[in-house]
């Protein structure tokens, strides 16, 4: 049996950790072939999200300096699976479609899948304000990778340890997620896009869309400019999965 590694950064979430969890399907991963384990990454909350983890069967990982990305870094560092999984402990992902990507994982036989929010289906669910940044974002993202990814903020992925191990990721704020996106694709491995239902946030926002923004937009520059480069170019490079779009594909070595 694989193991499957969740990854859930938290920062004072106690009151969505319930609904949340409440929404992994371990029997369902279980039945599919797959041992879970649940992996909170407390970063630095103040109101217990910590214990109300671990009373809900998830391994805490302590965190004590704040930030998006800093809590992913400690998250992954402490996951044993082959194969990760992310998404926000805010209640807006959907962690029962993860049999759904686990099957397009295995069966489209990509390294890295990542998800698409900003489907019109999902409008509701996102301020305005935040919907125009994460479209601005991403469109400024595809212009520099060139990976036709929609939405460059999303931040639930499915991907196999290998490729985490082998990036260079240096944010420790919300940036990560565009970064390890650009990052995985620059570097070559078999990817998608997959649209996923976005649900309405529970609690407090924490993002604070214009600092985050102009942060996220400065960092997509900055990784553009590095003088790594990837080492070979993707086989095949995948949209979006369950649309129109065309597939673009490059030819390069494998892996």
């Amino acid at each position: 049996m694989r193991i499957l590694s969740i990854v859930i950064p938290a920062f004072n979430e106690a009151l969505n950790l319930p609904p949340v969890m409440a929404t992994i399907p371990v029997t369902k991963l279980e039945s599919a072939g797959w041992e879970t384990e649940v992996l909170v990454v407390d970063n630095a909350s103040t109101d217990g999200t910590g214990d109300v983890a671990r009373s809900l069967g998830a391994r805490v990982v302590l965190q004590p300096e704040r930030g998006y990305g800093n809590a992913y870094h400690a998250g992954f560092a402490a996951a044993t699976g082959d194969v990760i999984a992310t998404g926000d402990a805010d209640c807006t992902y959907p962690f029962d479609i993860l049999p759904y990507l686990l099957r397009i994982l295995v069966d489209r036989n990509v390294e890295f899948l990542t998800t698409n929010r900003l489907s019109r289906d999902n409008k509701d669910a996102m301020q305005a304000l935040n919907s125009f940044g994460n479209h601005a974002l991403s469109a400024v993202s595809r212009t520099l990778f060139h990976n036709g990814l929609r939405d460059s903020q999303s931040g639930m992925w499915v991907l196999h340890r290998h490729v985490w191990q082998s990036l260079d990721i240096r944010s420790t704020g919300m940036a990560f997620s565009q970064e390890l996106k650009n990052a995985a694709t620059l570097a070559g491995y078999r990817y998608i896009e997959v649209p996923i239902e976005y649900r309405k946030r529970g609690g407090e926002v924490k993002l604070h869309a214009i600092h985050d923004g102009m942060a996220n937009l400065l960092q997509l520059f900055e990784h553009r400019l590095r003088k790594t480069r990837p080492q070979q170019l993707p086989t095949e490079v995948g949209l979006a999965e369950g649309t129109t779009a065309p597939h673009a594909s490059r030819s390069g070595a494998t892996r």
